[in-house]
């Protein structure tokens, strides 16, 4: 599996981490071991432009996620909505980027009560989902992402030693974070 982590942001970032992070959650979700994903970590301009080009909003965000574009999918490949891993999705081989701006998740971490490593770890997490698949457009997608989201992280904490993570509860639209220690 390859994990390239760039940093361009500017700020001191654990790559290591994020690379061992992204390797996890791939091989938790039964992902292609020959899987290539990219990670890079901007500063607040560079996000800025990224939301106003892809989303047409203004402003920086935390996090965005970059498929590989659907057109260049093999026939067999070809049925997105069925879920990652299956036999009508097969895992592709270049999943895509995760763009992550740690200013962003620094202002968030100090609002859920967690390290800003905690923060772009869930927030790597979250942008690996959205490459397989995931999407939190309607209450049903949200709990489900949100829930493997917060049980991937549990994992990660639980293996790895890093953490708390407090994670956004589903139905709250991300606002509302778990308690420390799980779910209230």
């Amino acid at each position: 599996m390859s994990i390239e982590v760039s940093n361009e942001s500017g700020v001191e970032v654990d790559e290591v981490a994020l690379s061992t992070l992204g390797r996890f959650v791939l091989d938790r979700m039964h992902v292609d071991p020959l899987a290539e994903l990219s990670v890079l970590l901007v500063d607040p301009d560079a996000m800025a432009a990224l939301h106003q080009q892809w989303m047409d909003i203004p402003g920086p965000t935390d996090v965005m996620a970059f498929p590989m574009d659907a057109d260049d999918l093999p026939p067999h490949r070809d049925d997105l909505s069925a879920p990652p891993g299956s036999a009508h999705r097969p895992p592709e081989a270049l999943l895509g980027d995760v763009v992550l701006c740690p200013a962003v998740a620094a202002d968030q971490a100090a609002s859920a009560g967690h390290s800003v490593e905690a923060e772009l770890h869930l927030l790597c997490t979250h942008g690996i989902l959205h490459l397989l698949g995931y999407d939190h457009g309607d209450d049903e997608q949200e709990r489900a992402m949100f829930d493997l989201q917060s049980r991937l992280l549990d994992e990660w904490v639980r293996d790895s030693g890093r953490g708390p993570i407090r994670t956004p509860v589903p139905g709250t639209g991300g606002e509302v974070r778990d308690t420390p220690g799980g779910r209230r």
